[in-house]
This record gives structure tokens, C-alpha cells and sequence, in this order.
């Protein structure tokens, strides 16, 4: 479990995990930002943060990665 993992970007309301080991994984979880603006990974604690869908593309904060 790597609590220094950087938070992933999404504009989706509800997204997927699954610890992204493969078979090392943990069981896909969705989870659902709903008005929240950012939800943590009960099992391995990955943080992902809902922005804007307006947000204009090319314009993210640095260190986050887009999911889609």
C-alpha cells in the first residue's frame, strides 16, 4: 500500500479499481464521487480527484494523471 501515490484525475461521477496488479489486484470496487470532489480506494488507498468537465483540456494541475 503506497499512500505517496500521486491522486488520478477523472471527470466521471463514478469510477472503478482495482489496485491495477493485475492478478495482484484487489476485486473491482466502484466508487462514486457523487458531490464529493475526491474519493479514496478502501482496499489500496488510491486517491482520485473529480474535476471540472469543463475544465479546458491540457489544463491539469501538475502531478495528476487523466483516467479518462
Amino acid at each position: 500500500m503506497n499512500i505517496l501515490m500521486e491522486p488520478i484525475e477523472t471527470k466521471n461521477s463514478v469510477v472503478h479499481c482495482d489496485g491495477g496488479g493485475g492478478a495482484l489486484g484487489h476485486p473491482v470496487v466502484f466508487l462514486n464521487l457523487g458531490t464529493e470532489e475526491k474519493i479514496i480506494c478502501p482496499y489500496c488507498n488510491t486517491c482520485y480527484v473529480k474535476v471540472s468537465a469543463y475544465s479546458p483540456p491540457g489544463k491539469k494541475p501538475k502531478g495528476l494523471r487523466r483516467t479518462s
